[in-house]
């Protein structure tokens, strides 16, 4: 850890360990560029300071959610290419489209709004084709509609058709392989109504590591940068990349209890039999996930102890025979290269997703940058 030792939680970032990962992924994926996806937040990790530290390291583009998080990125400096692609009715298209963001499109009334916004400048767009993941695109059917009715509002001047992307379901390999042909068919059926897409865009973590036809223009990397991987038949580290988020807490009481029913920082507990208790100050309310903690570990005093107890701000941790001292920090997850727990176990403990571990840390916990 830093020299900064806060009261409560803190989320250590190492930047110099996520370029390490941008940067293999960019190797990676060449000549195919990064478009590394920063939504959530950057999955907790802290939207602007991430999205330089990416471009730092070779990404060329940046993707969000909401149009409001690229106009964030604006406001902080970030003249890349910016893609957003969740959009309700009250997106601000206009202000998206000055700001030289780019829109995906999946419906016909997305393309209606960004006529209707009369910005100054025509938006760039990216029309999407659903290929199997079904959460939105284009059907089959109503594809070519979509096509046609952003080439005449093109036409007019209201936007530019820039590109055509979709997202893969990951469910098997055969799926996006599937998926792979229904996107190139797509992009035929759209080439022969006139359209002529300056970028092509499939792939995300999983496809990006291991399907190289299906790379195209860009590779839309997200949690596979944050040292987590989209696999089930390997961790992070076994595809050589390293968790930057480190979530530690320090000791607030070192306590030898008897056995039976105590308290102790305000959490109780039974004790078959005598212990010696650490209070740590980092709970479920910090994003500690409750569901794992009858099989997850913590690091404390170099050694992995269970977790005794879990309360909203406070945890107690078994710290029997080991030389602990109040302000000592305690790792809830962090990197595997230093032997403490890491995000893709508390979350094979939880029955989880790695991106949720990192994701839930709260807002309320400090991010300390380094490297």
């Amino acid at each position: 850890m830093t020299d900064i030792q806060p009261a409560g939680a803190v989320a250590e970032i190492d930047l110099a360990a996520f370029r390490r990962n941008v940067e293999l992924l960019v190797a990676t994926a060449a000549p195919a560029e990064v478009m590394l996806a920063v939504k959530a937040n950057a999955y907790g990790h802290g939207m602007v300071p991430i999205s330089r530290a990416a471009l730092e390291a070779g990404a060329t583009a940046l993707a969000v959610l909401e149009v409001s998080a690229g106009l964030e990125l604006r406001a902080a400096g970030i003249t890349v290419p910016l893609f957003a692609w969740l959009h309700g009715t009250d997106t601000d298209f206009r202000a998206a489209a000055e700001a030289n963001i780019d829109l995906g499109v999946s419906a016909l009334w997305q393309l209606e709004a960004i006529a209707e916004s009369k910005a100054s400048v025509p938006a760039r767009v990216h029309l999407k084709i659903d290929t199997g993941l079904s959460r939105n695109g284009a059907s089959a059917v109503d594809w070519p509609d979509l096509v046609t009715t952003a080439l005449h509002l093109e036409s007019q001047g209201f936007l530019e058709v820039y590109g055509a992307w979709s997202h893969l379901a990951d469910a098997s390999t055969a799926d996006d392989e599937i998926a792979l042909v229904k996107f190139t068919i797509a992009v035929e059926v759209a080439t022969s109504l006139g359209a002529r897409f300056a970028k092509l865009h499939l792939a995300a973590s999983s496809a990006g590591l291991r399907m190289p036809a299906a790379r195209f223009d860009y590779v839309r990397f997200g949690i596979a940068a944050f040292g987590i991987s989209p696999f089930d038949d390997t961790d992070g580290p076994g595809l050589g990349l390293e968790a930057p988020m480190t979530l530690s807490a320090p000791v607030l009481a070192v306590e030898a209890l008897p056995a039976g029913h105590v308290w102790l920082g305000g959490l109780d507990v039974g004790l078959a039999m005598p212990a010696t208790l650490a209070l740590v100050a980092v709970g479920f309310g910090d994003g500690v996930q409750a569901p794992a903690v009858d099989r997850a570990e913590v690091l404390i005093a170099g050694e992995r102890r269970r977790i005794v107890a879990l309360g909203v701000d406070r945890m107690l941790v078994d710290a029997d025979d080991l030389d602990v001292t109040v302000g000592d920090r305690v790792v809830v997850f962090g990197s595997a290269v230093r032997g403490e727990p890491t995000a893709e176990e508390w979350a094979s403990h939880a029955d989880s997703i790695g991106d949720e571990i990192v994701s839930s840390v709260a807002v309320r916990v400090p991010r300390v940058y380094v490297g």
